[in-house]
């Protein structure tokens, strides 16, 4: 009544704020009372909802396994607690360690090894992209009749303009493009002197959308005011990217009053910047709701990658963090929360990968897969829904063929099938195989959080990195904590796994890892971070992108030689 009451008294544009700012105040209200008050106020009702179901994807940027509440953290988070609990919970969920390789395969439903993207991220400057030859989620739910939104950070390039989001299925794009930037400012800076503006309206600079409002409620806004002006009749498909939790920490004043009790400031920002964005995801749901979707809706929440302890995160007690191939990096908070699970409020232990989510989601928008896409995932919807076993019996978490060697790899220590100098990682059933240097090791736990430096802390959980170990085996189900290493007890399996590396490795496509372009410069683009490249750039963009990591490091040679000179 309240609802319908102000909606007497303002227009839609008021109403939007009014949404954001009085739904944000009614934190202490119980389930029952949220569910009832917008299931009877809710507008735009659909009498025969469409067989497909509305998607609404959250992706989260950086969140450890530990920054969740429902994982005994202390870090507040009701809404997604809420929506975990009402929903299915994944507990054997996986993605890759860093930002571009896990949204590339949500976005292609293939491994990394397969689309070149083998290693590190997506830098500003590289003439690289997400390869244009596959045919992207959104544009397969396109093509099966959904409206296609993207709200937040896209990280998969933009050097052209084919690869923009609106060019790769995308109806709409909000967002940045980079992998990070200052969350009111939205300016970046990669090096001295390559500072640019990144945010963005469709393919330009969204100067006149910028109020210099916070990131995580800009995008939540948007979000609104997408699901608002769209009819629920339709099916709709909604990536919301959120940037947060990932640094820069910045958050508004009033959400760090909450943490007053934690003594080390990174770990209150951070914790801070989880409470808004469980704020948001609140405002979000509420819109749903509001707007006529949550009856006929899946929502998917989850992170790219583990946390950064150095800036605020906690993956405790799993092994690791972001950025590396143990389970605090790779191993993230998610989970599936709509009406349309037949069972709900359930823990699923089934093995799912976020390249799961693209055959997945087509399939459940009624959409079609071609035999020659040759996806890495699999359909798990009635894992996840009826909690029936994962179709997914194995992952390949990488192989990355420039990564740093390991100085005591060799294939003697492979038993003569495999080069443990190389990083990769291996999951096949209950087995974990890695080999070269899989990352920074620590497990951090909670207490090391204290008013001292991260850099600074010593306790007995540190490993000492000249044991010259270059391979490892581990029983994840009994130890996923990565404690007892058994690849000396078990060489048999060992032997097996690196088999299986080596048939995985022989499907791999050359690795993409062009050099820096200073055309990208946003100096020469208005200020702004976007596509350089031109029609007159197309052949040199097909060798440049070819590049081995051998020929990379002739080029760089040549270059300090003197050889290269700049391009004008």
């Amino acid at each position: 009544m309240v609802l319908g009451a102000m909606r007497g008294r303002m227009g839609r544009s008021t109403l939007l704020l009014t949404l954001l700012t009085t739904f944000s105040g009614i934190v202490n209200s119980t389930y029952g009372t949220w569910k009832n008050s917008f299931h009877s106020n809710r507008v735009n009702n659909v009498e025969k909802p469409s067989s497909q179901p509305h998607i609404i994807f959250i992706m989260v940027d950086d969140q450890g396994f530990r920054d969740v509440g429902y994982h005994g953290s202390e870090i507040k988070t009701p809404t997604l607690d809420r929506l975990a609990a009402a929903g299915v919970k994944l507990e054997n969920y996986y993605v890759q360690p860093l930002c571009s390789p896990s949204r590339s395969q949500l976005m292609t439903g293939r491994y990394q090894i397969h689309t070149g993207l083998q290693h590190s991220i997506i830098r500003p400057t590289q003439p690289n992209c997400l390869p244009l030859e596959n045919i992207t989620l959104p544009q397969k739910l396109k093509n099966a009749g959904y409206s296609t939104h993207m709200v937040g950070k896209w990280h998969l390039g933009f050097y052209k303009r084919g690869c923009m989001p609106t060019q790769r299925g995308f109806d709409t794009f909000f967002g940045s493009l980079l992998g990070s930037g200052d969350y009111y400012s939205h300016y970046k800076c990669d090096s001295p002197g390559m500072c640019g503006y990144d945010l963005h309206e469709g393919e330009e600079a969204a100067w006149e959308q910028d109020h210099g409002i916070y990131s995580t409620i800009m995008y939540t806004q948007k979000a609104i005011n997408i699901l608002a002006s769209h009819n629920p009749k339709q099916p709709i498909f909604l990536y919301l990217a959120y940037q947060a939790v990932h640094s820069p920490l910045q958050v508004p004043a009033r959400y760090l009053e909450r943490y007053k009790s934690i003594p080390n400031l990174h770990r209150r920002k951070y914790a801070a910047m989880v409470s808004c964005l469980d704020e948001a995801v609140r405002n979000l749901t509420l819109a749903l709701k509001h707007y006529g979707y949550y009856d006929n809706m899946v929502m998917v929440y989850s992170s790219d990658n583990g946390g950064q302890p150095m800036a605020g995160g906690s993956n405790w007690p799993l092994r690791g963090s972001k950025g590396t191939y143990w389970e605090g990096g790779i191993r993230v908070v998610g989970f599936v929360h709509s009406p349309l699970l037949v069972k709900k409020g359930t823990r699923s232990r089934a093995l799912i990968h976020i390249t799961d989510w693209y055959p997945t989601l087509v399939m459940l928008g009624e959409g079609t897969l071609d035999e020659n896409q040759n996806l890495d995932g699999y359909d798990v919807w009635e894992a996840i829904s009826e909690g029936r076993p994962s179709p997914r019996l194995d992952i390949l978490h990488n192989i990355d063929p420039i990564y740093t060697k390991a100085k005591n790899g060799s294939w003697k220590a492979g038993y003569g099938i495999w080069n443990t100098a190389i990083q990769a990682a291996l999951r096949v059933g209950d087995w974990k195989l890695l080999t070269g240097v899989p990352g920074y090791s620590d497990w951090i736990p909670p207490q090391t959080f204290s008013k001292l430096l991260l850099a600074n802390r010593w306790h007995n959980e540190r490993v000492n990195w000249d044991r010259g170990k270059s391979i490892w085996l581990f029983n994840i189900t009994a130890d996923p904590y990565e404690r007892v290493d058994l690849s000396q007890r078990y060489p048999h399996v060992v032997k097996k796994m690196l088999f299986r590396l080596l048939r995985y490795n022989k499907t791999a496509v050359p690795c993409r890892y062009p050099p820096k372009d200073y055309r990208s410069n946003p100096q020469y683009n208005g200020g702004v971070w976007g596509p350089w490249y031109t029609n007159d750039d197309e052949d040199e963009d097909d060798n440049l992108l070819s590049y081995d990591f051998e020929q990379m490091k002739s080029w760089k040679k040549a270059k300090r030689r003197g050889k290269f000179k700049r391009k004008t």
